[in-house]
Parts: C-alpha cells; sequence; structure tokens
C-alpha cells in the first residue's frame, strides 16, 4: 500500500481534546477502509503566516498513513467538509519516517533550553549611552 504523511490545521477555538477526537476520528476511517496510522504527532496552537478563515492560529497533526488511495481521498473528501479543519495537504513518501518531526525536534531544543518568551533577556547595563540607546547625531561639519 502507498505510504503518506498528512498534515492538517485545525481552528483555534477548538481545545486540544477535540483536536484528539478528530484524529481518532480519520484513523478510524483509515483503518475501517483497510489502512493503518503509525505515528501521530500534535504539534499543538501555533501561529499562522496569515488569516485563514478568520483565525490566526491553527492547531497542527501530523500522522503517517499506510492506507489504499481511496481511504485518503475520503478523508481529504471528510475534512474539506468540516469546519473544524481549516487546511490539510497529504504527501505521498517512498518510507515513513519514525524518528520524532523536524518540528517535534525543535520543540525537544526550545524545552531544554528554556523555551521562547520566558521573559526579558539580560542585554546587560545600558545606563552608560546618553539619550537612551541611540548613539548622539553629530553635526553635518563635525
Amino acid at each position: 500500500m502507498p505510504l503518506y504523511e498528512h498534515v492538517f490545521l485545525a481552528r483555534q477555538d477548538v481545545s486540544a481534546q477535540q483536536v484528539e477526537q478528530l484524529v481518532e476520528q480519520y484513523k478510524g476511517l483509515i483503518e475501517g477502509a483497510g489502512g493503518t496510522v503509525g505515528k501521530v504527532e500534535t504539534w499543538g496552537l501555533r501561529s499562522l503566516a496569515y488569516r485563514i478563515k478568520k483565525n490566526r492560529k491553527a492547531h497542527y497533526t501530523l500522522m503517517n498513513i499506510d492506507a489504499p488511495h481511496a481511504a485518503v481521498a475520503e478523508m481529504e473528501r471528510q475534512m474539506g467538509l468540516s469546519e473544524d479543519i481549516l487546511r490539510f495537504m497529504t504527501f505521498r513518501v517512498d518510507e515513513l519516517d519514525e524518528e520524532p518531526s523536524a518540528m517535534m525536534q525543535k520543540r525537544d531544543r526550545d524545552d531544554r533550553r528554556g523555551g521562547r518568551g520566558d521573559g526579558p533577556r539580560d542585554r546587560g547595563d545600558r545606563g552608560d549611552r546618553p539619550g537612551g540607546s541611540r548613539p548622539p547625531r553629530r553635526a553635518e561639519g563635525e
């Protein structure tokens, strides 16, 4: 059977539990058609590059799928009808990667470093600069 990587974006006002229910719903659809769903990664609520259907954020989810094309096509059809799904994309791949994706590796790396947005960074003493953070302007004749 063909192998697929499938990513979908769920609306920002849907809870994480509802996203898991969506994953289970589509997983059941694939398994009912004779396929299997391997790795499922929830990347969490992330900002979008631009608004999609008045949403600025979305819940991102990756699924590794081993299923016939008809099962994937039916899943995509149902996602297109769902109001909770903003976008989805399916890639056919030669082999499924069972290691954590680049998104999960990045999040693990950020967690070890303390993550983003822990608070202000220490930028040293800026008290010796006159007029705030900019150096004084020179006159043209100088």
